[in-house]
């Protein structure tokens, strides 16, 4: 019998692991600002959020690109992934909605008006979803690189002004009021888009159908992930106002009311 193999230990500096991951770095992210052992684990869920809020934009934008190829195919394994990270993120939620008002506002004074309202890169999501609007662009003045980032997302397409344009080329009809339409505001939905989906749900077309799935799993996913943010934000402070000036839960439930990709609800009706 072979003995087993130890593993590498000196790499003379680094590890890979360091080198690939800079975990160093990473453990050094967590400044708390109170005395309140819980306050670490609202921070560090809070950055865990960030990372997934990033890893979103980027799956986004590369189902974009792919739908930009007309690869389809690629495009909703891209979508398939992300909805998997866009579950871990719900997930996220839990602890923070275990805490008590009590334990929340042991610490809640050292966020001062900080929220995550305030977030470039959730702004950036919301933006890729076809939640836009040029007035969530203000908190983020002070911080030029990530205004710059947001104004020039507010006027590219969003990922579902993508998906149409693809359909558009399959031959669908998409109204050219949508797909000219001011890119720098919410999208609204469309009867004939809402005709389109229906058309396509009827069809015995896979990879279509395919790519309808996958946008109602992150339209789904993204409206739990609000809905766990009000349940959260309500057990924790109840009707208070939220850190960042806001309604707090009013804001919240109107938020919740809006759903990414309208007529991917709404053309199930006519199937």
């Amino acid at each position: 019998m072979s003995c087993p193999v130890s593993p590498k230990l000196d790499f003379g500096g680094t590890t890979p692991y360091e080198d690939y991951v800079h975990a160093s770095v990473l453990h050094t992210l967590q400044q708390q600002w109170s005395k309140d052992p819980r306050e670490m684990s609202f921070l560090v869920i809070t950055q865990v959020m960030e990372l997934y809020f990033g890893l979103l934009c980027f799956e986004w934008r590369q189902a974009q690109t792919e739908l930009r190829a007309d690869d389809l195919k690629a495009a909703v394994r891209t979508l398939r992934r992300s909805d998997l990270h866009l579950q871990a993120l719900s997930a996220a939620w839990r602890p923070i909605a275990r805490m008590t008002p009590t334990e929340f506002n042991s610490f809640r004074d050292a966020l001062g008006e900080g929220s995550g309202f305030q977030s470039g890169m959730y702004r950036e999501m919301e933006f890729l979803l076809g939640e836009k609007s040029a007035s969530m662009l203000v908190p983020h003045r002070a911080v030029p690189a990530m205004h710059a980032q947001l104004e020039e997302s507010l006027g590219k397409p969003s990922l579902y002004d993508d998906v149409l344009a693809a359909l558009k080329r399959r031959g669908f009809d998409i109204p050219a009021e949508v797909l000219e339409r001011d890119l720098t505001k919410a999208y609204e939905p469309s009867a004939e888009v809402e005709q389109v989906w229906a058309e396509i749900y009827r069809g015995d077309d896979r990879d279509l159908l395919e790519l309808g799935e996958a946008l109602t799993d992150i339209a789904e996913e993204f409206a739990r992930w609000r809905y766990d943010h009000l349940l959260a934000t309500r057990r924790s402070m109840g009707a208070k106002v939220g850190t960042g000036g806001s309604a707090g839960v009013a804001w919240l439930e109107k938020r919740t009311q809006r759903a990414v990709f309208p007529e991917l609800w709404t053309a199930r009706s006519y199937v």
